[in-house]
């Protein structure tokens, strides 16, 4: 239930405006990771395959997956951990531009910890996503729709979003993917606390 985290945004979308920002939600859910990675850093981890070895990353960054006329791409927004909500609005939309248009740099796509990919604005609900190697889980966010919900004995009509997680179980059990997914659920759907990181 996003109905808060959609009111949040729209609340904010004025400032962002005013600012040249355009204010999607992918923002506010990197930074509800960089929460939720506090408490189970080894979602924000890269796994070395031929020593079969995890380093678990101190710096958050994130990877955008970009759909390009040439397929694909996947650019990395660095030290999310350290960006204002609207610092990330402002860089996603001038990175992932770039990317489209064949002019990011090839560090740009390189050194993610954690990769994002949604299918909202195609119309997509559900995904399974595929994990960007060598990260070793990723999220897909899907689209934001009403659906009826009962509150307080109440037949309501809330803004809903599924998740879709990817997890590499080599490192990653299923108890720990669920703890970490419902982490991300409870501050998605009470995000006022994200108004600290705004700035």
């Amino acid at each position: 239930d996003v109905t808060e985290l959609v009111a949040l945004r729209t609340s904010l979308k004025g400032i962002a405006k005013e600012r040249g920002v355009k204010l999607t939600y992918i923002p506010f859910i990197m930074k509800a990771l960089v929460s939720v990675f506090r408490q189970f850093p080894t979602v924000n981890a890269i796994m070395d395959e031929k020593s079969f070895s995890v380093t678990v990353r101190g710096e958050v960054n994130i990877g955008i997956a970009t759909d390009t006329p040439q397929g694909l791409y996947v650019p990395v927004i660095k030290n999310v951990e350290s960006k204002s909500i609207l610092e990330l609005a402002a860089e996603i939309a001038d990175l992932t531009e770039r990317t489209r248009n064949g002019k990011a740099k090839m560090h740009e796509l390189q050194g993610g910890t954690f990769t994002l990919t949604s299918v909202g604005n195609i119309g997509g609900r559900f995904a399974t996503p595929i994990i960007n190697h060598p990260e070793v889980a990723i999220l897909g966010v899907n689209q934001i729709h009403d659906r009826p919900m009962v509150i307080n004995g109440e037949i309501v009509a809330r803004k809903m979003m599924y998740l879709s997680p990817s997890f590499d179980h080599r490192i990653l059990d299923g108890a720990v993917a669920a703890r970490f997914t419902s982490a991300l659920k409870a501050i998605l759907e009470n995000p006022a606390q994200l108004l600290l990181e705004l700035r």
